[in-house]
This record gives structure tokens, C-alpha cells and sequence, in this order.
């Protein structure tokens, strides 16, 4: 049988690999035989796609740096892919160098080469997208809570609900704005922006069009709108033919009313600054997508004494629409003002949802933040969107 004491070295080694296995067991890992690191690979969870995770356990004594490579299938060339610092304890691979649905292979090697250090190769892994990304699941609340309330709001205003919104004072001046050209026997001036129809500002600037052309119609009072498009020519043209029918002055409806200028960004803007100083009108609508052009034609509209009313979505060009002009609608206001003055029951219903959605957002950053000075993050890490 052998002498029992000559056995324990051996004993002492099965029992150390045995609870060696057993650890890497636990992180999920399979034991390698021979290697001083032991690779963990994965495909990354929750991306696009083209993206590998690479783990490992560092030794107590790490090199200078690591060397990690990657060869696809299992009989192919091993190739450098990067050298990281030695204190890593992971890498992810990612880039149109991993493609998906290919099996990958890895291994890492100490710099300077120590061959304790090396790793074994990988099981191969392949990277493929998910559908989901799972950490989001706080944005897809927060949009399951806006399309509840934007359908519900929808059917409550289809059914004749009202709300009371915030007074805006631009959207109140606009009828004023008019009243006050049909006074001075002058005209309006509607510029609607130089984006072309596409663009969600110009569509609500044909939403504000036609209630300006209502309102014109009615006071009698001969309102003017440049394009710098033909297809916002061609809305505008029937925005503000409908307007005027729909106050039943279908007769003074004019072709050249509305009028395409040019496409030309500051040519159209040289036109539309002459027709100001020329005719002089008494009231001038900026309401659209605007750009360096703002201040030009606001400051002209100032030197001829017109009342202005402005508003865009373009917050670097409020500014100067704030100081040149009498009225600005500011950022989310101007789409409100095509919501409330169209009194369309979608345009409604989607305004109150959007607001019940803020106030809910801002309810949940309140308790956040009382939750948070009292030690408690996790409320507010569940709704992080960096994570």
C-alpha cells in the first residue's frame, strides 16, 4: 500500500485543483488546465451587434501589460487585436473587425512574455444583436405611459373635453397684431421660416397659417407670404385659400398672395427685406424653422415700426427674435400655439399628454433626489438611461 506520508503531497494537490475547478465553477468559468488566467467570453449583452466581452482573474502579480489576440474558428492564426495595461481585468472587442454569427477565440499573454501568465484559448463565441436592450426598460415605461395618455387625452377631447392650458401672451397678440394692420390700413407679412415642407416646424407654421388667413380674411386686411420653397408654396397656397373660404371671402382670395421666392437661403432673405421696406406692413409673423437669417430680417422689420411676432423651435436663434421683436414664442410654445389655435382634437389631446408626462418626469426626479439624500440610489439608478 505504500507509505501513507509519501502520498500527501499528491493528496494536497488534487484537493488545491479540485478547489480551484470549484471557484471557477462559481464565476461561471471553466478550469483550465495548465494556465495561470482563466478566460471568461461572452457575447456582449444588450448591443447592436459586432461586440465580445473578455474577462479574466488577474494574478496577485501582473505583468506590465497584456497582449490579447483572436483568431476565428478553431484552426485558424491567432492575431494582435490590442495591447492593454497590465492591472485590466477585461476588454471588449468590438468593431467591424468581429463579425456576426462567427465563431471567435481569445487568448491573452503577458508583456514581457511569461509563459506562468498565458492564458488557455477560449471556448468559441460568437457576437449577434438583441431586440431588447433590457436596461431600458425605464424608457419603455415612460413611452407606454405617453401613448396611454395620449389616446386616452385623444378620446376625451374627441368627445368634447376642454382643458385650460397656460395663457401664452404671443398666441393672444396675433389677432391683435392683425386688428392693428386692418386699423392702419397696412397689410401682414407672414414668413414661415426657410425649411422646406418636410420639416416639423414648417408644418406647424402651415397649422398657425391657417388661422392667421381666417382671421386676415375676415378683418379684410391683405396678408402677403414669401416661400422659399415650392412645396411650402403649394401648402401654403391652399392653407391660405382654405382660410378664406372658410370665412366665406372665397372672392378675395388673391393668387399672388402667396408667393415663391427662391430657395437661396440669404437671397430669399434680400427679397423678403425688400418687400418690408417697400410695402412697410404692420405686422410681421416669423413663425418657423429659422437660421443666421433671424436677426436680418427682424431687425429690418424693427426699422420699418412693425409690430412682430416670432416664434421657432431653433433655441439658438431665440435670442434675437427676444430682442427685435414684440412677442416670442419660446421653444415648446410655438408647437403649442399650433395645437391650440387648430383646436384639433389630436393636436389637443397630444399637447395635455405631453404635459401629464412632464409632470409625472418631474415627480419621479423629486422623489429621486429625496430618496437619494437619504441613502437610498436605487430608485434613482433604475431610472439612469447611462447605465
Amino acid at each position: 500500500m505504500g507509505d501513507p506520508i509519501l502520498k500527501l503531497p499528491s493528496i494536497v494537490r488534487t484537493a488545491r485543483a479540485v478547489a480551484s475547478a470549484a471557484v471557477l465553477l462559481c464565476l461561471g468559468m471553466a478550469p483550465l488546465a495548465s494556465a495561470q488566467v482563466a478566460l471568461r467570453v461572452s457575447d456582449t449583452p444588450n448591443d447592436a451587434g459586432h461586440s465580445i466581452d473578455i474577462q479574466w482573474i488577474a494574478p496577485d502579480e501582473h505583468p506590465a501589460q497584456w497582449v490579447v489576440a483572436r483568431r476565428a474558428g478553431a484552426e485558424g492564426a491567432f492575431e494582435t487585436i490590442a495591447t492593454i495595461d497590465g492591472s485590466a481585468t477585461s476588454y471588449n472587442d468590438v468593431g467591424e473587425g468581429v463579425e456576426d454569427g462567427v465563431a471567435y477565440q481569445y487568448r491573452i499573454t503577458a508583456l514581457p512574455e511569461d509563459a506562468s501568465l498565458a492564458s488557455a484559448i477560449s471556448e468559441p463565441v460568437s457576437a449577434h444583436p438583441d431586440w431588447f436592450d433590457t436596461t431600458k426598460g425605464n424608457v419603455l415605461v415612460v413611452t407606454l405611459l405617453f401613448f396611454i395618455c395620449l389616446f386616452f387625452y385623444i378620446g376625451q377631447a374627441q368627445q368634447g373635453k376642454t382643458w385650460t392650458f397656460r395663457h401664452i401672451p404671443g398666441l393672444a397678440a396675433i389677432e391683435e397684431a392683425i386688428g392693428r394692420a386692418t386699423e392702419m390700413g397696412k397689410g401682414v407679412l407672414y414668413i414661415p421660416g426657410v425649411q422646406d415642407i418636410d420639416d416639423i416646424q414648417t408644418i406647424a407654421s402651415m397649422i398657425l397659417l391657417a388661422n392667421v388667413s381666417r382671421t386676415a380674411a375676415k378683418y379684410e386686411t391683405p396678408l402677403n407670404v414669401p416661400t422659399n420653397s415650392p412645396a411650402v408654396y403649394t401648402v401654403a397656397e391652399e392653407v391660405v385659400k382654405s382660410g378664406y373660404q372658410d370665412v366665406g371671402r372665397a372672392d378675395a382670395y388673391r393668387a399672388e398672395q402667396v408667393r415663391y421666392i427662391t430657395t437661396e437661403q440669404f437671397a430669399y432673405v434680400a427679397a423678403v427685406n425688400g418687400m418690408m421696406l417697400r410695402e412697410k406692413p404692420a405686422a410681421n409673423l416669423l413663425l418657423g424653422a429659422f437660421f443666421a437669417e433671424s436677426l436680418l430680417l427682424a431687425e429690418t422689420g424693427h426699422s420699418i415700426g412693425a409690430i412682430q411676432i416670432a416664434g421657432t423651435a431653433n433655441v439658438h436663434q431665440l435670442p434675437f427674435f427676444v430682442v427685435a421683436c414684440d412677442y416670442t414664442l419660446i421653444g415648446e410654445e410655438y408647437y403649442a400655439a399650433s395645437a391650440l389655435l387648430s383646436n384639433d382634437a389630436k393636436l389637443l389631446g397630444s399637447l395635455k399628454s405631453s404635459d401629464t408626462v412632464k409632470i409625472v418626469l418631474m415627480i419621479i426626479v423629486v422623489v429621486g433626489c429625496i430618496l437619494a439624500s437619504s441613502g437610498l440610489n436605487s430608485f434613482g439608478e433604475w431610472w439612469s438611461t447611462t447605465r
